[in-house]
């Protein structure tokens, strides 16, 4: 897309991408892009000339730039895919909107609601689509479950339940460990959760938290119960110290449908209504799963909407809203929360309780 908003696309040719970060997740997105034919990987950024020329070698990108400055400027993107780590996203979103292109950013979409709001005022003001990386809002079985949860399939939805939980490394200095690169359990693997509770019961008005702390204060484990104003609730844990099950079920007044390890791709669903078997629905999903997002990116761009109804801007605030709500009432913050007001250091406009516990 021009900075003047034009449609990518418009005239038939491939749209081409940028990818702004070098990293594995970087990695596997291009491998996805490689397998539509009306996408081309056309330029990669980094902080350092050598990361992006490694990059641009291995995937066969022809523009290489090793400054973040030099790739926003290249008017050869239509598009930005922001792989960069979850401290640098807003930055990184910014600097390319400012520059005039549309984005694609990397979940978490910012470490906080007030940057995520940002990202969107500027993105609004300047008409280009903006949208968070939350790839499982457009696999397919996810997409099916949302629809069969609207349509009544099990009844009014009462309960959601969800879990992603992993060992990760015990490196403080590692992203997971290190505050300052927005660590902890929460924002890397406790989004999936709470953005599929929110997908299936909204956004809640009351959140409760409780998390178990390193000694570099990041959350190790992470447990949450959501309400939602029509009296359902959503029961979710991530963590980064223990091997959880990864599944999801919500449950319903007349049902309830269950997804398997892996919850947040799903290739099938199981659909479980009155005493009979249960219905198993295959979804099956391309790819990787990233295909899915990037398809519906460049649907957007080619039918000149600034975001996508699959992953509506609001929804990806929203979603930050409740994880701020937790960081606040467990005691986690990043140096990045105090250039940014913490919107749930006021009660009135979020709701929450919680605790910590300190991980000796």
């Amino acid at each position: 897309m021009s900075p003047a908003g034009t449609p990518a696309g418009s005239t038939g040719r491939p749209i081409r991408w940028g990818v702004l970060g070098t990293g594995w997740i970087a990695g596997r997105f291009v491998e996805d892009l490689r397998r539509l034919p009306d996408a081309e990987v056309v330029a990669v950024g980094s902080r350092t000339a050598a990361a992006a020329g490694r990059f641009a070698s291995r995937y066969a990108i022809p523009h290489a730039h090793g400054s973040w400055a030099g790739f926003a400027a290249d008017d050869r993107v239509d598009v930005v895919y922001v792989a960069t780590p979850h401290a640098s996203h807003h930055a990184a979103t910014a600097l390319c909107l400012d520059a005039g292109r549309p984005v694609l950013c990397e979940k978490p979409f910012t470490l906080n609601a007030d940057q995520a709001a940002d990202l969107v005022a500027r993105a609004r003001a300047a008409g280009l689509f903006l949208m968070e990386a939350m790839w499982m809002r457009c696999v397919p079985a996810i997409r099916r479950l949302v629809t069969l949860v609207r349509d009544g399939a099990i009844g009014q939805p009462r309960l959601v339940q969800a879990d992603f939980g992993l060992v990760g490394p015990d490196d403080p200095g590692h992203r997971l460990r290190d505050p300052a690169l927005g660590g902890g359990a929460l924002l890397d693997l406790g989004v999936y959760p709470v953005t599929l509770a929110q997908m299936l019961l909204g956004e809640p008005d009351s959140v409760t938290g409780v998390a178990t702390l390193s000694r570099h204060g990041v959350d190790e484990t992470t447990a949450l119960v959501l309400g939602y104003p029509g009296g359902a609730l959503a029961s979710l844990t991530c963590s980064i110290v223990a091997d959880t099950p990864w599944t999801a079920t919500v449950c319903g007044s007349a049902g309830r449908i269950e997804l398997g390890r892996g919850f947040f791709r799903p290739a099938r669903l199981s659909l479980y209504t009155g005493d009979g078997e249960p219905r198993t629905i295959e979804v099956p999903y391309q790819g990787e799963g990233f295909v899915h997002e990037a398809v519906e990116v460049m649907r957007c761009l080619r039918a000149g909407l600034t975001e996508s109804p699959l992953a509506p801007l609001a929804d990806t605030v929203g979603v930050l809203r409740v994880t701020d709500a937790v960081r606040a009432r467990t005691g986690v913050r990043y140096p990045a929360d105090d250039e940014w007001r913490h919107p749930v250091d006021d009660d009135r406009r979020s709701p929450a309780v919680g605790e910590r516990r300190v991980a000796g």
